[in-house]
């Protein structure tokens, strides 16, 4: 029986090529050579069965998954794999009893969480007190920034291991072994085009799942004839990969690539461009509301007080995305990226949080100056909360010149509007009113 005919019973017992492939030893682990390779830290963790927890930062298809099932079976560990979209914190708390009865019967325990970065803080927060025990070893997995995505007590209790993608020569080398090694395209003895070859490698983007995956869909599209070699073709792997549509992975690097060079397009006033790499991801299956945010982002971080709209034309945008959606969002986002990228620029309110931030940050909790305090109650009053405070609209143009820091800290000037657009209006009226703020010589750039 074809192993490729439709409804057979082999068909559906097979797990995935990508499955078959997948190494049970780090020694036979493809990539990553900066972790697993002699002398390297998981290479050592593992040689003296002394596992920490992680957290794996890296693209898809670059070896978490593997990783983490590798170190479970060198250790013998008892392995729970859990994934942060469809799990909560009940599971976590099952997990978490098992592995205080695994500890104390002398089993190590280890919790994989793939997309740890899609857990919020109380789930995050139900983790903590078992991973700093020593009752689970937790290993997550996300291909986002784990510094922005996993709460700081969390991270604090695990190492963050960086993966890359895979390079071509890995491809290479395991695409080679899927041919020499696995049962079916042995079965068949699968050869592939150098053309195909090179071309499947080079638009996989470094991850070998996929790389895997073209190579059995192709084998799904292929008539095998028995006792004949099956010979992939180069149109073969281009149908396989369904063209650009396939390349584009919502969760690789190229996603990334994109939404990068259409923020940058629109950041440098360049519509066109940015109106091009809007037409990219649109194309290819991205998220609108995705877009829409990250618009949101930036009419507040680059364009801010310079063009005030901006942020009520990009989140209206937002709205009608939300209320619409595809194919009519696309318009939408056109009319929002075109506006943006045509707005003049300033990061000025952005820059004024930045260093705000920093001041806080670097300086003591600050007491707050009696007259800027609240007086509700008689207690209040006679402990001169609120004594002296001047009201601006008592006073002409509705100002007054009053202290509003806290006692000791100088005033840098956080906000330093530019001198275009209508941050330029802004500019003007702050340096009649704080004159010492904005020196004449003070271009504001």
């Amino acid at each position: 029986m074809d192993l490729f005919e439709k409804n057979t019973d082999k068909q559906t017992l097979l797990p995935p090529l990508a499955e078959r492939m997948r190494p049970f030893d780090i020694h036979d682990f493809v990539g990553q050579e900066n972790l697993t390779a002699k002398g390297k830290i998981l290479q050592w963790a593992l040689e003296v069965k002394n596992i920490f927890s992680m957290i794996l930062w890296g693209p898809p298809g670059s070896g978490k998954t593997t990783l983490a099932m590798i170190i479970s079976k060198q250790i013998e560990a008892r392995f729970f794999q859990i994934s942060a979209v469809s799990s909560g914190v009940k599971e976590i708390r099952k997990i978490i009893e098992q592995s205080e009865h695994n500890r104390r019967i002398g089993i190590k325990t280890i919790l994989f969480i793939d997309e740890i970065h899609r857990f919020n803080k109380a789930q995050q927060d139900a983790l903590l007190h078992a991973v700093e025990n020593g009752s689970i070893i937790l290993i997550g997995a996300t291909t986002e920034n784990p510094s922005f995505e996993v709460i700081a007590p969390l991270l604090s209790r695990c190492r963050v291991l960086k993966l890359t993608n895979l390079s071509n020569e890995n491809l290479d080398n395991i695409l080679t072994a899927a041919i020499e090694r696995d049962i079916v395209l042995r079965q068949y003895s699968v050869k592939i085009d150098r053309k195909a070859r090179d071309f499947l490698i080079r638009s996989v983007n470094g991850d070998a799942r996929k790389l895997l995956n073209a190579i059995e869909i192709s084998m799904q599209l292929i008539r095998i004839k028995k006792g004949k070699p099956v010979r992939i073709t180069l149109d073969l792997i281009k149908e396989a990969l369904q063209q650009r549509n396939l390349l584009y992975d919502k969760k690789g690097d190229y996603h990334y690539d994109v939404i990068s060079a259409f923020i940058k397009s629109v950041r440098g006033s360049d519509p066109d461009a940015a109106v091009y790499w809007l037409s990219v991801m649109i194309e290819n299956g991205e998220d609108p509301l995705f877009i829409a945010r990250r618009l949101i982002i930036l009419a507040s971080e680059d364009i801010g007080n310079a063009s005030p709209l901006a942020l009520t034309v990009a989140t209206s945008g937002f709205q009608a995305v939300h209320a619409i959606g595809l194919p009519e969002a696309a318009i939408v986002l056109a009319q929002v990226t075109t506006y943006l990228a045509s707005s003049p620029k300033s990061n000025a309110s952005y820059m004024s949080l930045r260093k705000a931030l920093s001041a806080v940050k670097e300086g003591d909790l600050p007491n707050v100056p009696l007259h800027l305090r609240n007086a509700p109650t008689g207690l209040m009053k006679a402990l001169d909360y609120g004594k002296g405070y001047q009201y601006p609209h008592d006073y002409q143009d509705g100002f007054v010149k009053e202290d509003y820091f806290p006692k000791g800290l100088e005033n840098n000037g956080f906000y330093n509007p530019k001198d275009h657009g209508t941050e330029k209006f802004i500019r003007e009226r702050l340096k009649k009113l704080w004159a010492d703020r904005y020196p004449e010589d003070d271009s504001g750039h």
